[in-house]
């Protein structure tokens, strides 16, 4: 299943009055339930599929978020109202440098602009080069050197200039 199917999937849901879908096929298995702690759940693919299809479920299944005391919600609101964050644009293994041997593409307190290359992700024996979209300084890498990481995933944490 493609992204694109599964926001559609989604989108048809949301305007629905139906509280659960089940979509199960050779390659995927998708659970959506509405208003429940858990809002979908995929499982891993059978081993002739690749992993590629099992990632866009996860948009679905946002962690659950720790509830703030009015007073340090308004702190962290304050804290980041200037950052933004840099986010993973598919599933793979992230890498901060090109090589091991090479110096990492950026650091913490490292100044970027849109079109920087910030790290590379590494899905199906493919080097993807990730490029900043914004300007701003690079305040904290949320993610260890050789990694996977998840769709939509927060790669940085970018302060704008």
């Amino acid at each position: 299943m493609e992204t694109k199917e599964i926001q559609k999937l989604l989108d048809f849901i949301a305007s629905s009055g139906l509280d659960e879908v089940i979509i199960e096929t050779s390659e995927l298995k998708v659970k959506v339930r509405r208003n429940s702690t858990v809002q979908a759940a995929a499982a891993a693919p059978a081993p002739q599929a690749s992993a590629a299809p099992a990632a866009p479920a996860a948009v679905a299944a946002p962690a659950a978020k720790k509830e703030l005391a009015a007073p340090e919600a308004a702190a962290a609101e304050k804290s980041d109202a200037k950052l933004v964050t840099i986010k993973s644009p598919m599933i793979g293994t992230f890498y901060r440098a090109s090589s091991p041997e090479s110096p990492s593409f950026v650091n913490v307190g490292d100044e970027i602009r849109p079109g920087k290359v910030v790290c590379v992700i590494e899905a199906m024996k493919l080097f993807n080069e990730i490029e900043s979209e914004l300007s701003g300084k690079i305040v904290k890498v949320l993610v260890e050197n050789a990694t996977p990481v998840e769709f939509d995933q927060p790669l940085f944490q970018v302060e704008l200039i």
